[in-house]
């Protein structure tokens, strides 16, 4: 078992040079998109790779994900403190500036 894990990446970093070495002019639509990871710039024969596709990434999608998230997390962080408060397990004293 142990050395079937150990393997794996052997032969998946095998299946990838065999698609990167060979030079048949792929596009780059024709490359496969499973795996993210390149390990490669240059062929074997020293061609150069196309660049890989790069996905936008905007500050709107970003607002658009990060917003509901920090929203549901003050929720949840707001509820639970209230129920600590409740229970007694975590009661804020009042602080008195005497100073």
């Amino acid at each position: 078992m142990a050395t079937s894990i150990l393997r794996l990446p052997l032969r998946l970093s095998t299946k990838n040079m065999g698609i990167m070495s060979r030079n048949t002019g792929l596009k780059s639509s024709n490359i496969c998109r499973g795996t993210q990871i390149r390990t490669a710039v240059s062929t074997q024969s020293g061609a150069i790779l196309p660049k890989p596709d790069k996905t936008p990434f905007g500050l709107i999608r970003m607002t658009i994900v990060v917003v509901p998230f920090l929203y549901v997390g003050t929720l949840i962080s707001k509820n639970f403190a209230a129920l600590l408060e409740e229970h007694d397990i975590f009661v804020p004293e009042d602080d008195d500036d005497d100073d």
